[in-house]
Formats: structure tokens, sequence, C-alpha cells
């Protein structure tokens, strides 16, 4: 199958695609505020540039897209019909290094937590499994 868009308006188009201040990683945010905690963001000097750091609590935080980070939710199990080779290679690489940064920071004396984008769906679920992980 061909892509729809010409090369010039694809490359346009992912160009878009931000890594930082997404949706779902406000909305993350957002969460931690109303439970007052305080955080810094994506943190250069840790493994991965974690989204979240509580350096107080030692944790970090990072918030995956279902589809770039291989979840088995509904969204992260689907896969691209155009260019499958590329892309079932590139999000297996991706959750290569999630597993590799994980491990090199609770190495490091941090505990990582992972939010995913599914779950910001309901709300409640996961201010319940926030509070319980951050022992709120």
């Amino acid at each position: 199958m061909t892509d729809v868009y010409s090369r010039e308006k694809r490359s346009e188009v992912m160009g878009r695609v931000k890594g930082k201040d997404t949706g779902p990683e406000l909305k993350l945010r957002r969460l931690l505020t109303r439970f007052g905690l305080r955080y810094r963001l994506h943190r250069k000097d840790l493994p991965g540039k974690p989204d979240i750091v509580m350096a107080g609590r030692r944790t970090v935080v990072f918030m995956h897209g279902c589809f770039w980070h291989g979840h088995d939710c509904a969204r992260g199990a689907r896969a691209p019909k155009a260019n499958a080779e590329y892309w079932t290679a590139k999000i297996g690489r991706n959750v290569a290094r999630d597993r590799r940064v994980q491990a090199e920071l609770a190495e490091a004396g941090w505990r990582p937590l992972v939010v995913w984008e599914c779950e910001l769906k309901d709300e409640a679920a996961l201010d319940a499994r926030l509070r319980a992980e951050l022992g709120l």
C-alpha cells in the first residue's frame, strides 16, 4: 500500500508529532499537581530523560503512548499495514530501550513508573493507582 501523502507532506505531518508537552502528558501533570506534588520535567542527566521527576521521592514517571511503546492494549497491539516491517522493528527497539532505561534508573536508586495513554481514559482508576504507588 502506498502512502496517501507525498514525501514532503508526510515529512511535514510527522514533523508535527510532539515529544514533549503532549496532551496525555499535560493531563498526567494536572493530576499530580492536584495531589500537591512538585516535580521537574525531562531531566537530561537521568537515563531516558523521564517526563516527570520527583527527586525527593526518588521517583520518575514516563508517560507512554500505547502504540509507540508496544502496550498490550487494543491500541498498542494494532499493527500498521503500510511499511509493517519498519514499524514492527521500530516499536521493538522502543520497548527494548524502555526496559534498558528503567533498569538503569532502578540500578541508580530511582523508582521508575510508567503511565500508559490508555490509563487516562479511567481517571479514577489512575488516581487510585498513582496514590498507591506514591504512598499518598
